[in-house]
Parts: C-alpha cells; sequence; structure tokens
C-alpha cells in the first residue's frame, strides 16, 4: 500500500500516480510513466514521456511538477479616491530565496479548492481583506511558472469602498494567517513595483489596472 497511490494521503486522495498518464492532445508527446514524490499536501511528481524534436527524432525527458491546485486573485480598486486594497502576509518561500524579511504585499488570493473561480475569489477575498465585493470581472488566466509548477491563476478585479474597510488583521485563525491590510494610492502601488511590491500576480494586475483597467489613462 502506498499513500497517494491506493492508500488515502491527508487529503483523502488515491490514484495521484496516474496523473497525465491518459493526455493524448499532443501527438509530439507520449507519456511514458509518473512517479508520485510526494504528498504531504500539495503533490510532486515525476513524470517520463518522449517528445518528438523538430526535427522528427524522438527524446525521453524527465520532470518534476509541482500540484498545488489551480487558485484565484483579485484586484480591489477604489476609482475615486484612486486607491487599492492590498495585503501583507509572511510568505517562506520569498524569506528563504532572498526577500528581506518574508512580508510580502499582495493582492488578495487563494486556491480553488474545488470551487468555481469567481466563488473562490469572492471567498477569499472576505477570508483575507474583509471586504464583500459585488460584481466581479474576469480577466484572464495565466500559468505562472509553467516550468515545474502545475498551477492556473484566475485573475480577477472588482470595486471596493475605501471608506468601510476594517484595518484590523485578517485571514483564517485556524490556518495560521495574520493577514495585514495595506491601502495604496495607485500611483504609489505602481512605483512601488520591483520594490516593496514584488509579487507577480499583483505587478500582473497593476500594470491590467493602469493599461486597460479601472486607472487607464
Amino acid at each position: 500500500m502506498t499513500i497517494g497511490e491506493d492508500e488515502p494521503d491527508k487529503r483523502g486522495r488515491t490514484g495521484l500516480h496516474l496523473t497525465g498518464l491518459d493526455l493524448d492532445r499532443n501527438p509530439d508527446i507520449r507519456v511514458r510513466e509518473v512517479e508520485l514524490l510526494a504528498c504531504d499536501w500539495y503533490v510532486l511528481r515525476a513524470t517520463s514521456y518522449d517528445r518528438r524534436r523538430a526535427d522528427g527524432t524522438w527524446l525521453t525527458e524527465r520532470r518534476e511538477t509541482y500540484d498545488r491546485g489551480n487558485g484565484a486573485t483579485i484586484l480591489l480598486h477604489d476609482t475615486e479616491q484612486r486607491r487599492v486594497l492590498l495585503t501583507r502576509q509572511f510568505r517562506y518561500a520569498a524569506y528563504v530565496n532572498g526577500h528581506p524579511d518574508g512580508m510580502l504585499t499582495e493582492a488578495a488570493a487563494g486556491l480553488l479548492d474545488e470551487q468555481d473561480p469567481e466563488t473562490a475569489v469572492r471567498r477569499e477575498t472576505v477570508e483575507e481583506t474583509g471586504v464583500e465585493v459585488g460584481e466581479v470581472t474576469h480577466l484572464f488566466d495565466l500559468f505562472m511558472s509553467p516550468g515545474s509548477v502545475t498551477e492556473r491563476l484566475h485573475f480577477f478585479a472588482a470595486p471596493y469602498d475605501s471608506r468601510s474597510v476594517d484595518h484590523r488583521l485578517h485571514g483564517v485563525h485556524a490556518e495560521g494567517e495574520d493577514i495585514e491590510l495595506v491601502e495604496l494610492d495607485f500611483d504609489a502601488a505602481l512605483q512601488a513595483i520591483g520594490t516593496t511590491i514584488t509579487d507577480a500576480k499583483t505587478v500582473i494586475l497593476l500594470q491590467w489596472a493602469a493599461t486597460s483597467g479601472p486607472f487607464a489613462r
């Protein structure tokens, strides 16, 4: 019995070693074998496949993929006050890779957890900011790190009223979240890209807002 294959893992999943074996959408790719490396909470796999090169020859490759599920993110904007509402929380992956203190300023986001993207982004918005949004706009879906991470992120935007924001700590206490709210003048947020704002999804949302979104000139 192997955990994640024929024995349920912590999330009750089995058959995790089968993902990808049935892929046939690309005739130049033939999946040969999937090895389950870890399934503590998310899933790490090593997949061997044959790839037909441009000259017609076949090459066998082995790639690791990290499957944490798909997610959704949202930019909350107040066009009248020209502000955006972001969050600030500790991210160990950034901390261990050179970020000064691991405290990242980000747009609200989270995993879908088997919900549709709009439902999930509404849930995450309430959990992380305390804001219940009205109409949301779906912008686009992007693969954020396709070299090894399977996640596809669904991007949204929605207006909010900056006068009604509760600036206490937010997040799901049982999950150890202590999320600060960061309300910024939009132009200041743009200027912070690359210095105090270094999260990719947030940069993408801010640039969208400046070029074709609510703050486009």
